[in-house]
């Protein structure tokens, strides 16, 4: 008898307060049991419309020739707490935001607001990940003139500044 097995028994057998009191005893204490390949991604969700690829941003970005090219990501501390974290790419400066919660308006309203605290020549261009807090990035990129570039899926490496910046506040 498998473990699969087992767990389907109990999900599906399984009624009433037995139910509950078989589920308290489970580790995860999970109501229904879904396969690991069962995922939103294909239903469209997740999904940031008229995003810009990394690949696109212009090659002076890459060397790190120029100030003004931003690396952001939002890290999230404990009791529904959010920072913004923006890395400057040829400097290394850190400008940290306090985001009221991850939702895209208070994340965008917060790097607005941040922006507007440097020189329009020190803030060129932004390159987030493909978290949904940045899927209203037209919005930003209308209120300030900051082209937003985002990493390709699953690849925060590519904003490697801001990833090493992440660690050492974590």
């Amino acid at each position: 008898m498998s473990h699969e097995t087992i767990y389907r028994s109990l999900f599906i057998q399984a009624r009433g307060a037995l139910k509950k009191e078989l589920q308290l005893t489970l580790r995860t204490q999970r109501a229904i049991r879904r396969s690991k390949h069962h995922s939103l991604k294909n239903e469209g969700l997740g999904k940031i419309c008229n995003a810009v690829s990394i690949r696109e941003r212009p090659a002076s970005v890459e060397d790190r020739a120029v100030p003004g090219h931003w690396e952001g990501d939002l890290i999230a501390g404990s009791g529904n707490s959010y920072i913004a974290t923006l890395v400057e790419r040829q400097t290394r400066y850190v400008m940290l935001a306090k985001v009221k919660s991850k939702t895209t308006e208070a994340v965008i309203s917060a790097l607005i607001k941040q922006s507007k605290k440097l020189p329009a020549e020190l803030y060129k261009s932004l390159t987030w990940d493909r978290g949904s807090e940045l899927a209203d990035h037209q919005r930003f990129t209308l209120a300030t003139n900051i082209d937003v570039y985002f990493c390709d899926p699953s690849s925060p490496w590519q904003r490697g500044s801001n990833e090493n910046t992440n660690r050492l506040l974590r």
